[in-house]
């Protein structure tokens, strides 16, 4: 079973997503069936590289007190998950080169070089203050991903992949997805937003029986 994510690495729900994503997977005994392709999307198309402060972003789009209101919540949540969100390092910037790396990791190292970059650019983001829009952070976290440093600086300096990123945001497009996580399985069923562990467990197990019926 191929499951498409889109999803961002400054979505703080897309990072809550793929935890218990992750937690039905364990309580699936078939989850070695699944294939995970993390799929582009811009949280906010018109960030910069250069970093902004995110309490204004989140504010200026949301309204006031939303930054507050957002901390308090996935504050709590993520902890749940084991996530340690600290929203007060975190700055708005363009994550494009972060999904062209993403992209390139895919054809590098498959599935699981994908997932692994994926994990590290959210912690990073999230829980250390990373500027992700940074050539070299973006490296250094490859290589911290298992992934080659010197072939992801590559990447990013040639502006590589940015087709495939544009595929990506026009898939969201075509698949009428205007929020992230949005997790489709086999290109057929959207599961919409950061669900909880149960009802992963729950549509994986019935999604995959009716796909058997129907001999998918």
């Amino acid at each position: 079973m191929r499951i498409d994510i889109w999803s961002d690495v400054i979505c703080p729900w897309c990072y809550l997503g793929k935890r218990r994503l992750e937690r039905a997977m364990e309580r699936l005994d078939w989850a070695g069936d699944i294939e995970i392709h993390w799929r582009a999307y811009l949280l906010d198309p018109t960030a910069t590289a250069e970093p902004q402060d995110l309490e204004s972003a989140i504010n200026r789009k949301y309204g006031p007190g939303a930054f507050s209101g957002m901390k308090k919540r996935l504050g709590a949540l993520g902890e749940a998950e084991g996530i340690a969100y600290n929203f007060d390092t975190a700055v708005r910037v363009s994550t494009l080169d972060a999904h062209r790396l993403l992209a390139w990791a895919w054809d590098e190292a498959g599935a699981a070089g994908q997932g692994a970059l994926k994990e590290r650019l959210l912690r990073a983001y999230f829980e250390d203050g990373a500027n992700v829009a940074d050539a070299a952070t973006l490296g250094r976290l490859a290589a911290e991903a298992g992934l080659d440093a010197v072939k992801a600086g590559e990447i990013i300096a040639a502006d590589a992949y940015r087709d495939v990123v544009l595929a990506d945001l026009q898939g969201a497009m075509d698949r009428e997805i205007t929020g992230v996580p949005a997790f489709v399985v086999e290109d057929r069923l959207l599961i919409p937003g950061a669900q909880d562990t149960d009802t992963f467990v729950d549509v994986l197990n019935r999604v995959r029986v009716r796909f058997a019926e129907k001999g998918l």
